[in-house]
């Protein structure tokens, strides 16, 4: 968990970009994690701020 939303960015597209799994930033309470897609519950008390999937992810040349 973190509270710095600029690193949380840059770790959940990373690890996105390595699990090759498309990863959910998100806010809970006053801190910023992040999940597999595949892990978030329904009614999970948590705010979606972004999704990275890496396979619509493309790389600036």
């Amino acid at each position: 968990m973190s509270h710095d939303l600029a690193l949380a960015q840059h770790h959940a597209l990373d690890l996105a970009r390595t699990l090759m799994v498309p990863v959910i930033l998100f806010k809970s309470g006053d801190v910023i994690g992040v999940l597999r897609s595949d892990e978030i519950e329904p009614g999970d008390d948590l705010e979606i701020l972004h999704e990275y999937d890496p396979f619509q992810i493309r790389s600036a040349r």
